[in-house]
């Protein structure tokens, strides 16, 4: 759901031009479905500088942050996978699926430089001939390293309902509260429908993703937004946005499975930073 280019990982195509009137048809949809929980009674007063939930653009495809992440070494925010994507919205399988290469420049609201793809689940994926197919359907995840100049000034605080406070390692399972932010261009930088209240619908993949409804949904431009659970952690990363099974539903790849899948795959000691 990167804005800025056709839509890499949707379950539906839409352009940027459709995508202002999908979502007014979405939030709709999604304002019934999905009954909110509470707001935090305080919201968390945004960091300045880089943080889950700035904006970020790859070869002009605009993504959300989601968390933020060290090695002990480097400092690292993630985004979605297919945020780096090169090919048409039908090509969904991360085994097979085109990408840029690591190496490539990421722009990054909030920072004086920008950062560098270092770690691509599809590109991880396809060197390891991974034949899984709930992974090649659901790891959707990236890491972008900071520049040294704005990694020290970085925070792991997320907009608005703050966290994390930990990874989220035993799913979600249907009715669960969630919260998200994101922050797609196609808002136009009014933020006011950036945070999301919603409930998990139902899980696929063994647990590698799970179905949540949000007033509202998340759109293009959300793509790779945080995903957190009633407590406060990391639940997951914004893939996709479906019109099945479930209208107006997001689909949310899980950060434990695709953490430790990145672990696996190269990017040794990698833990989240906390907010």
């Amino acid at each position: 759901m990167a804005a800025g280019r056709t839509t890499r990982r949707t379950t539906a195509t839409l352009t940027v031009g459709a995508a202002l009137a999908a979502a007014a048809w979405l939030g709709g949809a999604t304002a019934v479905a999905a009954p909110a929980a509470p707001a935090p009674p305080s919201p968390t007063p945004t960091a300045p500088g880089v943080h889950p939930g700035v904006q970020t653009r790859t070869d002009g495809a605009q993504c959300t942050a989601n968390f933020l992440f060290t090695d002990g070494s480097a400092t690292y925010l993630g985004q979605a996978a297919h945020c780096s994507g090169t090919g048409g919205a039908t090509e969904v399988d991360g085994c097979t699926a085109g990408s840029l290469p690591l190496g490539t420049e990421v722009e990054i609201g909030g920072a004086t430089r920008p950062g560098t793809l270092v770690y691509n689940s599809w590109l991880a994926m396809q060197e390891a001939g991974e034949t899984d197919p709930d992974a090649c359907a659901y790891n959707d995840f990236a890491l972008v390293r900071l520049d040294p100049a704005d990694a020290a000034g970085a925070s792991g605080a997320v907009p608005f309902f703050g966290g994390p406070t930990g990874v989220d390692t035993d799913g979600a399972g249907a009715g669960e509260v969630v919260r998200s932010y994101g922050n797609s261009e196609l808002r136009g930088g009014v933020t006011l429908l950036s945070p999301k209240i919603g409930t998990v619908a139902g899980t696929q993949g063994d647990g590698w993703s799970h179905d949540v409804l949000t007033v509202t949904p998340g759109i293009p431009g959300d793509s790779g937004s945080a995903f957190l659970s009633a407590d406060g952690r990391a639940l997951g990363v914004l893939s996709t946005l479906q019109f099945a099974p479930l209208p107006a539903s997001n689909g949310v790849s899980d950060l434990a499975k695709m953490l430790d899948y990145a672990r696996e795959h190269g990017v040794d000691d990698l833990r989240l930073v906390t907010g």
